[in-house]
């Protein structure tokens, strides 16, 4: 559904709109004072959002009534926030650069798993401060069903935390103390879909129509059948198929993930209003990074593979001017993975300004496998760049699955069949490719297109896993430079470096899952370990593989907090002359090099200098500011080169 061409007279009845409500909202809004900033900032965000919302459902008759609706709910959500968040919001308003800074440095974990519930996390914040970490991402931490949760993914509640973690209140006053220890709160909305325990879900399967209206319902597999010839299965093992049959409603219920996650359905503008409270109670629970879960899928239309349609963006968009005129403190943040052309369509200041850079992760592992960059150093140079006002958030792994999302255009340039090249990069890293150092596992084979991801840990899948298994030295040594390597690699390519919690720990795969039965069925899990403290407890002593792990991590993580130019600056990607070193430049000065191989590589003075100013007195930043004079960069080694005055 494009935007309305006639943008003179989308200008003219915005302005006629927003007067008629202006009264209305004034009723809202009865203090002068505290209604100043909201009323500014209305008015600079509704002549595109009402576009947007009348391009969604200006063909419904009582659009300005639910438009109206949302207006008078979101200025509710404003008087409720507090004082503080107010006051952020001036500042990100003075700075809205904040989270690109070169001292924004993320981890994601489980809380259950790192420190049992919020009091325990509390009591970890100096353990992160110690690492360098200054925005963190909860996995989800709702109500969710006690055996089908999907890790959290099917919430039952947004206004509720798992009464394991704590209460919401809890959640507030720990994210007022991440904001004076100087980290930023980030949480998932998952807005695809709910669980089928939510409100709004047993309300449906109780028969009150108003809710089946909030989900795709069907009473028969004409339609359903119609749709699945386009579409693609996301769980082939664990939930075949795109419908489930629900016998209380008496009709098939659209879950694209699994049975017990209905998808809502968007074309009802009452869901959207519905949604933007949830979101906006987050943000005004003290979240200042939302994680936008499975933003590709929100919006369905017949005969599409219901993926990236334009209708999604505009969802997301009339989000964002919402939380402009709320809460602009809070950002969102990009959850596509699908093709590297369809991750970027996201990335935008007035949609999702920072996103998952999954095709980075992607070509990280294969560079690994490969122990060559040319692919990667060619899909980066296309399609690094980002609009202004954007960044990257760059990781080695997350919580899910690795999936192979590189373009097979990019590998057809270098003579590389796709469908192949995935099948090797399976083999190699479930360990059945002659000569793999990796242990991972394989998840979600589908028989039908041979599609499969892989899960295990960064330590795992890099090798050490293996070399300690066989109690071997010089695999030892390799597995945990190729760890350093890969992370020093997303700490200077540019965005927001994120680290998955005990990677820093070099921790290897868990295999107790395999004992629940409710995880059994998941090997996700085989990644996603309780939290050993006994083992941090090691984490400076740099004789054991955590000890080392953290030590040279840290110190990582502090050199970059000290490299503006690894900060919100241009990187530049360019061809070393050597297919085994990828190279690229930071804001000019800072020029950084990877070695993926386990032999020592070379790179020529001539080909740094055509992209880079050789400096007079260059240093290594990543090893103590040590001299450069043109040296071999050793097995799995990395550069930072700059000025040694600098």
């Amino acid at each position: 559904m494009p935007l309305s061409s006639n943008s003179d007279w989308i200008e003219e009845q915005a302005e006629i709109t927003l007067r008629r409500l202006r009264p209305r909202l004034q009723q809202t809004l009865p203090n002068p004072d505290e209604s100043r900033a909201f009323t500014r900032r209305l008015e600079r965000q509704f002549p595109r959002l009402f576009r947007l919302m009348h391009t969604l459902y200006g063909d419904q008759y009582d659009f300005f009534y639910h438009l109206e609706r949302t207006l008078v709910s979101a200025a509710t959500f404003y008087i409720e926030r507090a004082d503080d968040l107010k006051r952020l919001d001036e500042q990100r308003e003075q700075n809205q650069s904040w989270y690109q800074r070169e001292g924004m440095v993320g981890a994601t974990l489980y809380v259950d798993l790192f420190a049992g519930d919020f009091e325990g996390l509390r009591q970890k914040i100096p353990y992160l401060q110690e690492l360098g970490i200054t925005y963190l991402h909860l996995m989800p931490i709702f109500r969710a069903p006690v055996d089908n949760s999907d890790g959290g993914y099917a919430v039952s509640s947004y206004r509720h935390t798992n009464d394991k973690l704590g209460t919401m209140e809890a959640l507030r006053e720990l994210a007022e103390e991440f904001r004076e220890a100087g980290i930023s709160l980030v949480l998932d909305f998952i807005f695809n879909h709910t669980s089928d325990e939510h409100t709004w879900a047993l309300k449906a399967r109780a028969g009150e129509a108003r809710f089946q209206r909030y989900y795709r319902l069907f009473p028969d597999r004409t339609l359903p059948d119609q749709y699945e010839a386009n579409l693609r299965e996301i769980f082939p093992e664990q939930s075949p198929g795109n419908f489930t049959w629900n016998s209380d409603l008496d009709a098939w219920v659209w879950t694209t993930f699994y049975r017990f996650q209905w998808d809502l359905n968007y074309e009802n503008p009452e869901v959207f209003t519905a949604m933007m409270g949830e979101m906006l109670f987050l943000a005004n629970a003290g979240v200042e990074v939302l994680r936008l879960d499975a933003v590709a899928f929100i919006w369905k239309r017949l005969g599409t593979s219901c993926e990236n349609l334009p209708e999604a963006h505009l969802i997301i968009q009339a989000l964002n001017a919402l939380v402009k005129i709320v809460a602009p403190s809070m950002i969102f943040k990009s959850e596509a993975i699908v093709h590297p052309d369809d991750v970027v369509s996201y990335i935008d200041w007035n949609e999702c300004p920072v996103s998952y850079n999954p095709t980075f992760m992607a070509m990280i592992w294969d560079a690994l496998a490969t122990r060559r960059v040319d692919v990667m150093q060619h899909a980066l140079h296309y399609r690094w760049a980002l609009p202004p006002g954007c960044a990257w958030v760059n990781y080695v792994r997350v919580h899910d699955d690795i999936g192979w999302s590189m373009a097979d255009n990019d590998l057809a340039h270098f003579g590389i069949n796709g469908f192949d090249h995935r099948l090797f990069l399976n083999r190699f890293y479930t360990g059945k490719f002659d000569g793999s150092f990796a242990k991972g596992l394989g998840f979600n084979y589908n028989p039908i297109n041979q599609d499969m991801r892989i899960t295990g840990t960064a330590a795992s899948l890099a090798g050490l896993e293996q070399a300690i298994e066989r109690d071997d030295d010089e695999l030892y040594r390799m597995a945990m430079e190729r760890l350093l390597m890969i992370h020093s690699l997303i700490l200077s390519a540019g965005g927001i470096p994120l680290i998955y919690i005990g990677d820093e720990l070099a921790t290897l795969n868990d295999y107790s899952y395999q004992d629940n039965p409710a995880k059994a069925g998941d090997n996700r899990w085989v990644h996603r370990p309780h939290f050993d403290w006994e083992r941090a407890e090691q984490r400076t002593d740099p004789t054991t593989p955590q000890g080392e792990m953290f030590t040279r991590l840290a110190k990582l993580i502090e050199l970059r907090k000290q490299t503006p130019a690894l900060g919100d600056t241009e990187t530049r990607f360019f061809d070393t002359g050597n297919p085994h070193v990828l190279g690229f430049v930071r804001d000019g000065r800072v020029l950084c090099l990877h070695n993926f191989s386990e032999q020592p590589q070379t790179v020529s003075p001539r080909a740094m200098s055509f992209y880079w100013q050789v400096p007079t007195n260059p240093v290594n930043l990543a090893k103590d500011r040590a001299p450069y004079n043109g040296e071999q960069l050793a097995p799995y080694d990395y550069l930072w080169l700059a000025e040694g005055d600098e």
